[in-house]
């Protein structure tokens, strides 16, 4: 582990101020080599394009959104919140081909939509789809002020090598101003982005203690997360929630990542971090390793962080109300007592 005796005279220097709680809880060794090594930037989404940022499912490479930029605007009135499985249709059929004899499907719900890792399966017509069958399949979107808009898809690929479960969508929905078409996901610079479908749905909400930034595992829906953003981001360093290492769910790592990658100390879903800052992230089950000498910033749950010191991307005090003081972040052992993560800054 880096420097850990210059850590501990960090945290004695500055203080610690502790937050957040503690998590329950790829096979292939170079699980989220191919993307960082994790002295990357951090942001503030949570699905979006900055590796710490704010989004949760946005734009941020390192910014404060969850899932990407949301759909406000004047073409919608709200966060794609969530997918729903059930009621996914072909607007003008499909075609699929038996001994060479094409046929045409009529339009209808398919019968039945679920997800393996980020693939897309279903059911039509007695067919099997996979992937890139869903190719103009349509969905309902929840938004969260309650009402639901109509999603298309318009793209479906497969990643390469160690990658290739994951499958980028290019998804797109119908505005009910106008009737057009647009994407769900932007990058940075306004261009369509694509999106990773990953079971169950987020609270986007901030402020909320235990409430804002969480995950939730209904069988019912799933999310669309626009690469770049904190969802899509943290699987791209390596932590698929739908992945294992030696025996090892990364369900918890991930959400744990979407934490830290917002920099939601408190997990209340509040961002303290701007876009463009660096983060290195590391843990014990070999995704990602502790790659430089920074000062430690924080350790990591589910839940927000388990506890962080002034050494943080704020740049501000930041305190979170109630939360359990630790009089030491940073040690070793603290992976063996709900440390999913550890995080260090320049």
């Amino acid at each position: 582990m880096r420097a850990s005796r210059w850590c501990r005279v960090v945290v004695a220097a500055v203080g610690v101020v502790a937050c957040g709680g503690e998590a329950p809880v790829s096979p292939e060794s170079s699980l989220g080599e191919a993307e960082a090594s994790l002295s990357a930037r951090n942001g503030a989404n949570l699905n979006g394009a900055n590796l710490n940022g704010s989004d949760l499912n946005g734009s941020d490479l390192n910014g404060s959104d969850l899932n990407g930029s949301d759909l406000n605007g004047p073409y919608l009135s709200g966060m794609l919140v969530s997918v729903e499985f059930a009621g996914a249709w072909f607007e003008n059929g499909q075609q699929s081909s038996s001994s060479g004899q094409w046929s045409t499907w009529h339009p209808a719900s398919l019968e039945e939509v679920w997800l393996e890792g980020s693939t897309l399966h279903g059911w039509y017509d007695g067919q099997h789809l996979v992937g890139q069958d869903f190719v103009q399949a349509r969905f309902l979107g929840n938004l969260g002020d309650g009402s639901q808009v109509e999603l298309r898809v318009d793209t479906a690929t497969p990643d390469e090598g160690a990658n290739a479960d994951v499958w980028k969508y290019r998804v797109s929905f119908r505005s009910p101003v106008d009737g057009q078409w647009r994407p769900i996901c932007r990058d940075a610079s306004g261009l369509p982005a694509a999106a990773i479908a990953v079971d169950g749905y987020w609270d986007y909400r901030q402020g909320l203690p235990g409430v804002g930034g969480r995950k939730y595992d209904d069988p019912r829906v799933f999310t669309f997360a626009c690469e770049g953003a904190a969802i899509a981001k943290c699987i791209r360093f390596g932590y698929k929630p739908w992945a294992s290492v030696g025996g090892v769910s990364l369900a918890a790592h991930h959400q744990a990542c979407t934490r830290l990658i917002r920099a939601d100390y408190c997990g209340d879903g509040t961002s303290h971090t701007v876009n463009g800052q660096w983060v290195n992230v590391y843990d014990t089950v070999g995704v990602q390793q502790d790659t430089e000498t920074w000062g430690l910033e924080a350790e990591w749950g589910t839940d927000g962080a388990v506890c962080f010191t002034d050494h943080n991307r704020a740049h501000a005090p930041v305190s979170c109300p109630g939360a359990p003081k630790k009089e030491q972040c940073g040690a070793a052992e603290s992976f063996s007592s709900g440390t999913l993560l550890q995080s260090e800054t320049p």
